[in-house]
């Protein structure tokens, strides 16, 4: 009888790990704003933390794990803009936040 407390313990430990480990990358435009936050983020800088945990509590998400800039072939081609339409420089860049429950 000792046995299924023991088994039992496993599964909640087992369950609570799975669902703690689920995250998910947000692909963003990085939109310059006038107050440096699309820089802070794109460089992964320090003053970018609270912009990326504010985005993935808005998305029910618990913190976000990573932020950085990514290149273009990073991404696929569905992304609208990706295509290099554009005439000015700071358009067609993205941001990845890791969002982790």
């Amino acid at each position: 009888m000792r046995i299924i407390p023991v088994i039992l313990a496993a599964v909640v430990l087992f369950v609570g790990a799975t669902a703690w480990a689920d995250s998910r990358v947000f692909i963003i435009a990085n939109q310059a704003d006038g107050y440096g936050v699309d820089q802070c983020l794109a460089q992964g800088e320090r003053c970018g933390a609270y912009a990326a945990h504010s985005y993935c509590r808005s998305r029910d998400f618990a913190r976000a794990t990573a932020y950085r800039r990514i290149r273009p072939d990073e991404m696929t081609d569905s992304i609208p803009g990706s295509t290099g339409s554009c005439r000015h420089s700071g358009c067609n860049e993205y941001v990845a936040i890791t969002c982790q429950r």
